[in-house]
């Protein structure tokens, strides 16, 4: 049991060919538009920048999330920084 909190407690970035990003530890969302997602997960705040970005799956239980576009950037904030607590935050809880 130990073993499964800690696996669903770490962080992981996949991205295939700039167009398919895979993240796991996701605890909050912040906000997303097709131009930008403000993510917080495991190890802090998370901006995803980019075009046509849009949310492909999302497992509220695990915390993983899938998103396709053109992706540009992806930028982490503060590592201790809290999210506000948000309408889909609230279901990651």
């Amino acid at each position: 049991m130990q073993e499964q909190e800690n696996i669903a407690k770490q962080h992981k970035i996949t991205m295939e060919n700039r167009n398919v990003l895979t993240i796991t530890g996701i605890t909050d969302i912040d906000s997303f538009d097709e131009k930008e997602m403000i993510l917080y997960t495991q190890m802090g705040e998370l901006t995803i920048t980019g075009r046509e970005l849009h949310i492909n799956a999302i497992s509220i239980e695990t915390g993983d999330m899938s998103i396709e576009g053109d992706i540009w950037s992806l930028q982490y904030g503060d590592k201790d920084k809290q999210s506000p607590v948000s309408l889909l935050g609230k279901l990651f809880r």
